[in-house]
């Protein structure tokens, strides 16, 4: 997802529900199915459904010309990291709950709210959080270390969550 003026936007990759490091095969199946989901002649034709019909195509547009992903990916890097947040964080910052499937990332606001993201929003943007035995950590498409900027739940401080695939949090005291 991409933030900007202190609200959450979605990526071509959430329009057409795909991670990230998805196939050239899951990027068109994903489309096939967004597009005749959202086309306006099959469904009682309205402002939304034509909207969501347009950002379908438009994702399909970028994502499926490997010069324009690249370009796309890139864009969507720097802008993660271009946003302003209060501060920088790591994984072993945050508090991990495991709520069975799902285990949940809060961070403490200086507002008393919490920012937080749990596995499956991560999962969604292309990041799997992987416990083993020992800790939790997040695996990155590229293997490379990446970011992501987390809103608070109540005021608009943001903080960029840093992702470094080679760190392993213990779960000793988190779960």
């Amino acid at each position: 997802m991409i933030l900007g003026s202190n609200s959450v936007r979605e990526t071509h990759y959430d329009v057409l529900f795909v991670k990230e490091d998805a196939s050239y095969e899951e990027i068109r199946a994903s489309y096939r199915t967004a597009i005749l989901n959202s086309h306006p002649d099959k469904l009682n034709s309205d402002h939304e459904t034509g909207e969501r019909f347009l950002r379908v195509r438009k994702a399909w547009e970028i994502l499926s010309d490997p010069k324009s992903r690249t370009a796309y990916d890139s864009e969507l890097r720097d802008l993660r990291q271009d946003v302003v947040a209060s501060e920088d964080i790591s994984l072993d910052d945050m508090i991990i709950e495991d709520a069975g499937e799902v285990m949940e990332l809060y961070y403490q606001c200086q507002c008393g709210d919490n920012f937080s993201v749990d596995s499956l929003e991560l999962n969604q943007m292309g990041y799997t959080l992987m416990r083993d035995g020992t800790g939790i950590f997040v695996r990155t498409p590229d293997a490379l270390p990446a970011s992501i900027v987390l809103p608070c739940g109540s005021c608009s401080l943001l903080v960029r969550l840093m992702i470094n695939p080679d760190i392993k949090v213990p779960i000793d005291g988190y779960l």
